[in-house]
């Protein structure tokens, strides 16, 4: 049986290269992976393509990574927010490149990649500058725009319980976007609070199941990102 084990968050993005489309699970801090965007710091891989909901906050987590000039572009619904200090300077600086994508574009677009749905249409963008270049179609007298689906090379996720063939179940809302993401990437890597044996999680409790998984680390401390921003905590 495969072994999805990993005895670290180094060795489990240790092979991820530059260039490569990494998608981060979490929604503002609720699920953000910091474990593995740190040891991806240290990694060094550059020219990043990130796709998130937000562009992360304060100086750690996702927008370590930013502020270490390892992305070149962040797809999200929300690139500032309250704590949001490092990608709007950086943005403004012409450093690192944009693209929008309203937040529930942006699940479905990820959802059609775990589901092999290349495209579908949408009204959320119609008559709005996100609307210009693409496809437009009308059904049923509405229009709508196509949106292609989004894929990974990696995605970047953190659980609350997982079991080594990678069957995972998440902590209420820091379950967000990672399920899906988890489908979309070529490689899942996942960081999970409780490793616990083959068989110790009830099948209908499992939230993605390990055929979406390739790797796992046990993270029995996981940092939150509220704490450290509010302790003015920066990475590296």
């Amino acid at each position: 049986m495969i072994n999805k084990q990993y005895t670290s968050v180094a060795e489990a993005v240790a092979d991820i290269p530059d260039g490569a489309t990494v998608m981060v699970g979490g929604f503002g801090a609720s699920g953000s992976p910091i474990e593995l965007l740190h040891a991806l710091i240290d990694h060094g891989a550059k020219d990043l393509i990130v796709i998130n909901n937000n562009t992360g906050n304060g100086e750690v987590g996702l927008a370590a990574l930013i502020g270490n000039g390892q992305v070149s572009k962040m797809i999200c619904s929300f690139p500032r927010s309250s704590q949001s200090r490092v990608f709007p300077k950086l943005y403004r600086e012409g450093k690192v490149a944009l693209d929008i994508v309203p937040q529930g574009t942006l699940a479905e677009r990820i959802r059609a990649a775990g589901a092999g749905v290349p495209a579908f249409y949408t009204p959320t963008t119609v008559n709005t500058i996100l609307a210009e270049g693409k496809e437009h179609r009308e059904f049923d007298g509405r229009t709508y725009v196509m949106e292609p689906w989004l894929k990974a090379d990696y995605a970047l996720i953190k659980c609350e319980i997982a079991d080594p063939l990678g069957n995972l179940m998440f902590n209420k809302t820091a379950r967000n976007f990672s399920p899906l993401m988890c489908m979309a990437a070529k490689t899942t890597i996942v960081q999970t609070k409780s490793l616990v044996g083959r068989g110790d999680i009830n099948p209908e409790h499992v939230v993605t199941p390990g055929i979406f998984v390739n790797r796992i680390i046990e993270v029995t401390d996981p940092i939150h990102e509220d704490v450290l921003i509010a302790e003015g905590r920066t990475y590296p």
